[in-house]
């Protein structure tokens, strides 16, 4: 299907995916950031149909290659704590961005989801960084 990727060594073809994963989560965050602009200014652009369906077409490609990464990698959420805790906090992110986004009952109420959907994308990215599920880095890898 892909001939050109998969004539790819295995090391390469990790890191082109590991580049879109990278591009991915930064196309993420910009749009989250705007999306949640939009919503405190009660803009309309929040209620676009492109801005209610691109961020799900971002987001199955970052989850097509975080599972690719992890499956050449041979990595399991179940062996590597920091793996967990990057999906633990996946899943907080997803739940407060959904009630920042659309299903807080109040402009309040969404603002404090959004607040806090940042800072457990924040605590994504540190875990992703560091590979410890309590990412206090004493320096940053890249």
């Amino acid at each position: 299907m892909f001939p050109v990727v998969l004539d790819l060594p295995a090391d390469e073809l990790y890191l082109l995916v590991r580049r879109i994963h990278i591009a991915c989560v930064i196309v993420t965050a910009g749009g989250f950031l705007l999306r949640g602009a939009w919503m405190l200014s009660r803009s309309p652009l929040l209620d676009h149909r492109l801005s209610r369906t691109l961020p799900h077409v971002n987001d199955s490609i970052l989850l097509c290659a975080a599972v690719a990464l992890a499956w050449m990698a041979h990595l399991n959420p179940l062996d590597h704590a920091w793996l967990m805790a990057k999906l633990i906090g996946l899943s907080g992110y997803i739940l407060l961005g959904s009630i920042a986004l659309r299903r807080g009952r109040t402009k309040g109420v969404r603002a404090v989801a959004f607040g806090a959907a940042l800072m457990a994308l924040g605590y994504i990215v540190a875990v992703a960084l560091t590979r410890n599920p309590l990412p206090v880095p004493t320096e940053w890898p890249l």
